[in-house]
């Protein structure tokens, strides 16, 4: 058995809109060892973005407890999770959230502002990210320049430029069209193969979620039921 990444035990989550309360997630149980790859399904307003977001520190939970790298995080203050965050989790969004006046280079060297390390060290990190997801020759192009399937690339390097205990990927093939999107499931699937990465995926696309090892489905906030080794 190998090394517990993520532990989630009796997780619930509530949201208030006024007086109307929401159960969001109602006693979660969960567990991701290292170098799994895990599907998170279920319909619109299952919970499952909602346990995305909790397991990556975004949010946090009303009840129960969550470690990652057996490190708890549901008592951590917001600025000890902004620090664990950018040196533990490496986030994969629909949108690329690429700020278009940086080129690729500088898109992907921004998380490492956030760790004591030089120029130098910065440079070879950010090339070799990019060279991973392919796009080693577009280093200096801008957002605008590239297409959305690149864009996507230059997003999932910068996940991975800090080399991240956990990647999170939020629909990530669902801005882009098919052809993109398989590209990018292919690419998700060679960091967790080729690269040992632990990875969760929120997706309602069963095409993509058979490239994970594991499919967990989520509804009205329950766990009810979990496919191992698809």
């Amino acid at each position: 058995m190998g090394q517990s990444v993520v532990s989630v035990m009796g997780v619930f989550k509530e949201f208030y809109r006024g007086d109307i309360h929401i159960p969001v997630l109602q006693g979660i149980d969960l567990e991701v060892l290292q170098g799994d790859y895990y599907a998170l399904m279920g319909p619109s307003g299952s919970g499952k973005t909602t346990l995305l977001n909790l397991i990556a520190g975004l949010d946090t939970v009303t009840e129960g407890s969550i470690q990652v790298a057996e490190e708890e995080i549901t008592d951590k203050s917001e600025d000890e999770l902004a620090r664990w965050r950018s040196e533990n989790i490496g986030f994969i969004f629909q949108l690329y959230n690429l700020i278009p006046v940086l080129t690729a280079f500088e898109n992907v060297e921004l998380p490492l502002f956030l760790r004591n390390l030089g120029k130098r060290d910065r440079a070879e990190r950010v090339t070799t990210a990019l060279e991973i997801v392919g796009l080693g020759d577009r280093m200096d192009h801008f957002p605008r320049q590239l297409s959305g399937g690149q864009e996507q690339r230059v997003s999932i390097a910068r996940a991975l430029v800090s080399d991240p205990t956990l990647l999170v990927a939020d629909e990530p093939t669902g801005d882009l069209d098919r052809k993109s999107g398989i590209e990018i499931l292919d690419l998700i699937q060679k960091l967790n193969e080729d690269f040992k990465k632990t990875v969760i995926m929120v997706t309602h696309d069963p095409q993509a979620a058979e490239r994970a090892g594991h499919q967990v489905f989520l509804e009205e906030g329950k766990l009810v039921s979990s496919l191992s080794e698809i």
